[in-house]
């Protein structure tokens, strides 16, 4: 996932039912990229987040499937995270799509 820009299947990261409080850091360096209060669930299979970390996080076009989308990874290794997609609860309206092998959850 992290290296290749592949996509894990939904619902197999234990990382879904995560709900202490804590940070969700990349798996490839530990840079800090998610809040645990901004998890919420998009019933989409994958740790999914309203807003991130801006600073800690690049984003590129992707047209993998023929759909343009918009990617993100972590800025530090450069290992891909997963897309970002405009249908998100409030404030933002944004739905970060995470691979759970992507992260780490460091608790509080």
């Amino acid at each position: 996932m992290l290296r290749h820009e592949a996509t894990e299947r939904p619902y197999s990261s234990p990382l879904n039912d995560e709900h202490r409080r804590g940070t969700f850091v990349c798996k490839g360096c530990d840079l800090p990229l998610f809040r645990s209060g901004w998890k919420f669930d998009s019933r989409t299979g994958w740790p999914s987040f309203y807003t991130v970390i801006a600073a800690n996080i690049g984003r590129k076009r992707d047209l993998a499937i023929g759909v343009p989308r918009t990617e993100y990874h972590c800025a530090r290794c450069l290992g891909h995270q997963g897309h970002v997609f405009n249908d998100g609860p409030r404030p933002t309206g944004l739905r970060y799509c995470n691979n759970g092998a992507a992260l780490k959850f460091v608790a509080a």
